[in-house]
């Protein structure tokens, strides 16, 4: 384990976060140690470097786990660093399969998405490759309940959820997703859209912080004034 993920750890465990996205790990990775069971089946869409799916590994470690990373250099790392533990895929998920356009962001690469988004670094270093596009529920064995999704994928998360509209519904899974501005609204995607998606799939949200403590589900007014605020853009929907 090299310096940085050993203070990355260090950190977590002393509940210390220099930055949102480590607090989002961190409640993403409590929510996992309570509600994953050894066998649960796990599913990482916006894999990068790998610590969720790590962390899925660890709380879940026979389930069958999948991540799904289109960035090619990061994908043969993950291949090379999840090799007999997880099945790795180079697609990025979508409402439909075919091809598209993917910006690779080369000096922020966790911006990377099929659209340019608002970056938060300066001169983004943009490079425009071609990704494979695969719809979840034509990847995944209909035989394989999934349990838990998550999803980070800079702004296109409904594109990600209706193409996994059969899974979702017939599983009922745990989904961490991002959802927020500067990056979904460049996908034309309203806080309505996934509110009615959920709870046409049967599924509730609820901020993360919130769903640990287990107080109140969120409404649709309560997710809309989250989201035009800014200040969460990390959610849990749940049964």
């Amino acid at each position: 384990m090299d310096i940085k993920n050993i203070i990355r750890v260090t950190l977590n465990l002393l509940h210390i976060d220099l930055t949102k996205n480590l607090e989002y790990d961190r409640l993403t990775t409590t929510i996992m140690k309570r509600v994953l069971k050894p066998d649960s089946n796990c599913v990482d869409v916006g894999c990068h470097k790998g610590e969720i799916l790590a962390a899925m590994l660890k709380d879940a470690p026979n389930g069958k786990h999948f991540g799904f990373e289109p960035i090619p250099y990061l994908y043969e790392d993950l291949k090379k660093n999840f090799d007999g533990k997880a099945t790795i895929l180079p697609y990025a998920l979508a409402e439909k399969n075919g091809t598209s356009t993917f910006q690779l962001v080369k000096n922020a690469p966790a911006y990377s998405g099929i659209k340019k988004r608002k970056y938060e670094v300066d001169a983004p270093d943009i490079e425009e490759i071609e990704v494979e596009l695969k719809k979840l529920d034509d990847v995944i064995p209909g035989s394989v309940k999934i349990d838990l999704i998550k999803i980070d994928v800079e702004g296109a998360e409904f594109g990600v959820l209706k193409g996994a509209a059969n899974l979702i519904r017939r599983d009922k899974p745990y989904i961490v997703f991002e959802f927020g501005l500067g990056a979904s609204d460049f996908y034309g995607t309203r806080p309505i859209d996934l509110y009615r998606f959920f709870s046409e799939s049967g599924l509730k949200i609820s901020t993360l912080k919130s769903f640990i403590k287990k107080t109140n589900t969120l409404s649709l007014e309560e997710f809309n004034r989250l989201y035009q605020e800014n200040k969460e853009y990390y959610f849990i929907a749940h049964q």
